[in-house]
């Protein structure tokens, strides 16, 4: 062999087995490649929620002697602070509390109602047939305070006011953006500024705050401590419902302080199926919860385990047992006061089969309705929290649409939501509009009991996303046997275009997005399955999680790279 050539082969077996090496020294021990750190692991306590202030806060109040509850209300406190694109004081609230005393799970429905004084008629008569995405009309009653109080009433340990003194003392002296929030807060700026109020309190200068930018809201910081003072009736009642009633009526709107007055939040029973051996608990109707237990009863009589995570197999079969599980939900769900959900068929195994059936393995099924694209926006805060006494919570929180209405009344530091939005306006449907009535809800918190102990709090943030999220998390966890952190990281599948409980139907299939890191060849064998993959195309949620070790007792947290969030613990 001649000397140059020679030369060259050694150099290249040189660079080949550096490269090997370089290779071998990146390999993982964290898990699969899209995971992006290791679990969270803390023996006392632990908060996972989507801004680093905000489950900071939370450990404060753990590691100075309050319980999960208090430390899920102190940060969903602050959230309404940084993170106003996700959540507020002018939003409702759902939560699941396992409570270690009496071993059991308590599920609360914070739901506000609509207007007594609108009706379906009068929206008749104004030639409306669908219900506006902002302004005046789709407001309904925030009902996260009253939620705060009845979970604090029930669980709770410190004061109200030790709970919300730290977002009051943010509130006054400012705190940073963070990075996701501040992108969202610029886009809802864009729309949201023609309403009055809004400019005057939630930009600086008639722009969203930047990232690193300090966040201040004196006008929230008054009406928490109102809030903290006064208890709930401070906010229902008196003088922050007035002006709230006073602004509504100035704008066109309908919610006066009678209904303010009226509300009252609601303690419902968790409903469950088993999967492969663990529970999966999700609230009733009128959120969209259970979907999340139809998609895992439908994906039950399959081998999901050895078709493997990412197979074209796995995704088609998941996605059908979406479609078939959202032409439920916008047949059924509603609110339960005012309709006949029937939960309990619903989320049946026999109920499963008959519906599994309807699945072709190598075609995928075309009657099925489109988006509706204010589903999938990301317009949501999840937290969960933990303590050393082996409780936990599970707490959702939302404005809908980013921030909300649009209606900012002057000097209260919060935005009213836009939940009313999701009635339909057909008469005699579960979800047809009415005075007084909740609306079908998207924001739903999950918890999942291994032989009737606690083992993980989890949520996803994400309108339609969210169900759909909930059985990944599960199927990642049972089935694929990822850890934690893995199971949300995960790439995702979102399919938009199944029927809306808001009216609209559409028979074209609708769109696969199929998030980073799902191989081509799959997404072409999908493609002949006749399947409509949007790359990368779509609202892939927000995740948090705390699973309890049963032995140990010891908590795992995650939190995923989608958003700015943060798990941690002590």
């Amino acid at each position: 062999m001649d000397a140059p050539l020679v030369s060259v082969c050694l150099f290249l077996g040189c660079f080949a087995s550096i490269f090997a090496s370089s290779v071998l020294a990146q390999d993982r021990i964290t898990g699969r490649n899209f995971a992006t750190r290791s679990e969270v692991i803390a023996q006392h306590g632990m908060a996972a929620t989507s801004q680093p202030l905000a489950t900071q806060v939370a450990l404060d109040i753990l590691k100075s002697g309050g319980n999960a509850l208090d430390a899920a209300i102190a940060a969903n406190a602050l959230l309404g602070l940084v993170e106003p694109t996700g959540n507020g004081i002018g939003g409702d609230l759902f939560a699941i509390v396992w409570d270690a005393k009496t071993k059991q799970l308590y599920g609360y429905n914070g739901s506000g109602r609509s207007p007594a004084s609108l009706t379906l008629e009068h929206l008749q008569q104004l030639g409306i047939e669908k219900i506006p995405k902002y302004g005046p009309l789709p407001v309904s009653v925030p009902g996260a305070v009253d939620g705060w109080f009845a979970l604090h009433d029930r669980f709770g340990r410190k004061p109200m006011a030790e709970l919300l003194a730290p977002t009051i003392e943010y509130a006054n002296n400012g705190a940073p953006i963070s990075e996701v929030i501040a992108h969202y807060w610029n886009l809802s700026t864009k729309r949201l500024s023609k309403f009055p109020g809004f400019v005057e309190q939630f930009t600086i200068d008639g722009k969203a705050p930047k990232k690193g930018e300090l966040w201040r809201s004196p006008f929230l910081a008054n009406t928490l401590k109102k809030i903290a003072e006064g208890g709930r009736d401070a906010f229902y009642k008196g003088e922050v419902a007035k002006t709230i009633a006073d602004y509504m009526q100035a704008q066109g709107g309908f919610l006066d302080q009678a209904d303010l007055a009226a509300h009252v939040g609601e303690w419902v029973e968790p409903v469950s199926t088993n999967y492969r051996g663990v529970d999966v608990w999700e609230l009733p109707p009128n959120g969209q919860g259970i979907a999340a237990l139809q998609i895992l009863n439908i994906l039950e009589g399959f081998d999901i385990a050895k078709m493997g995570f990412g197979s074209a197999d796995y995704i088609h079969t998941f996605v059908e047992a979406k479609k078939l599980a959202f032409e439920d939900r916008a047949r059924f769900y509603a609110d339960m006061s005012m309709a006949d959900v029937p939960v309990q068929t619903l989320i049946s195994k026999e109920y499963a089969e008959r519906r599994r059936a309807l699945i072709d393995p190598e075609d995928a099924m075309k009657r099925v309705a489109a988006s509706n694209p204010a589903l999938e926006s990301g317009d949501t805060i999840y937290l969960c929290t933990s303590d050393a006494e082996g409780n936990m919570v599970s707490l959702i929180q939302s404005n809908y649409r980013g921030m909300g209405s649009g209606m900012t009344p002057p000097g209260l530091g919060f935005i009213l939501q836009d939940r009313g939005e999701l009635f339909d306006l057909t008469p005699g449907r579960p979800n047809t509009y009415a005075p007084g009535k909740r609306p079908f809800h998207t924001i739903i918190p999950a918890f999942i009991t291994k032989d009737g102990e606690p083992w993980v709090a989890f949520g996803v943030m994400g309108g339609a996303t969210q169900p759909q999220a909930h059985a990944q998390i599960v199927i990642n966890l049972v089935d694929f046997g990822m850890g934690l952190q893995e199971a949300g990281d995960a790439p995702r599948i979102l399919h938009s275009g199944s029927s809306q409980p808001t009216g609209e139907v559409m028979t074209d299939g609708g769109e696969l997005s199929l998030e980073s890191g799902i191989e081509y060849e799959v997404i072409r064998t999908l493609m002949r399955r006749h399947h409509k993959v949007v790359w990368a195309n779509g609202s892939y949620g927000g995740y948090q999680a705390i699973l309890r070790d049963p032995q140990s007792g010891v908590y795992y947290g995650a939190s995923e790279s989608r958003k700015d969030g943060q798990a941690a613990g002590w």
